[in-house]
């Protein structure tokens, strides 16, 4: 059964480690429905708007099997939230979801739209955490499983134990785990991420200079 183990949303709170002197990734898991708006999710607000947030960046997933292999790596549990995503789920294949690819989560239909690219900021919320972080923007790119970002194409409701049903799939087979490589080791793969239909602005971006340059 794929479904969410947990919603999770925080608030921007004051930190002299973060790179702008505040940060929104402490996120704890919250009961009961939660809005969701083209934005994000009611309860939670993002900190650095110039990373973070808009619609191709409105909700964060991330899976919880890829949770338990870090909590086998780091010797240590992984708390739902811990990764500040918004969605916590089980049995949906995050990382080879494809880009577009649509899920119907309680009242909401949501889009797989972007990835994650891991931070300083990251690293340091790790280890106030009490998790090793050493070389941790490495050892996450590395891991090659980003989590999700997801826009909203239709606000509701969502709540811990809502099912999550593929609705759509593209067919392209540019997934999350594509996106992610292209973006961050494999830059050869860029060309195929414009194959993806509303392919979310930065991937754009990055993909026409890198065809450009080689035209």
């Amino acid at each position: 059964m794929s479904q969410l183990v947990s919603v999770n949303v925080g608030m921007p709170r004051e930190a002299a480690w973060a790179g702008i002197g505040r940060t929104s990734i402490d996120k704890a898991p919250v009961a009961g429905p939660v809005e969701v708006g083209l934005l994000g999710l009611a309860g939670d607000q993002v900190s650095d708007t110039r990373h973070h947030g808009g619609v191709d960046q409105a909700v964060y997933a991330y899976a919880r099997e890829d949770l338990d292999r870090w909590a086998v790596d780091l010797g240590q549990e992984v708390r739902d939230g811990q990764f500040a995503e918004n969605l916590t789920t089980r049995g949906v294949e995050v990382t080879e979801a494809e880009v577009g690819e649509r899920w119907r989560v309680g009242t909401t239909l949501l889009e797989v739209a972007y990835v994650r690219t891991p931070c300083n900021d990251f690293k340091s919320w790790m280890g106030r955490c009490g998790f090793d972080n050493r070389a941790w923007v490495k050892r996450f790119t590395l891991d090659g499983a980003p989590g999700a970002y997801l826009r909203v194409l239709a606000p509701g409701e969502v709540q811990a134990g809502d099912d999550v049903e593929v609705v759509h799939r593209p067919g392209h087979g540019v997934t999350i785990a594509t996106m992610f490589r292209a973006l961050h080791t494999e830059p050869a793969l860029l060309p195929r991420l414009l194959e993806v239909d509303g392919l979310a602005a930065k991937a754009r971006r990055k993909a026409e200079q890198y065809v450009a340059a080689r035209a």
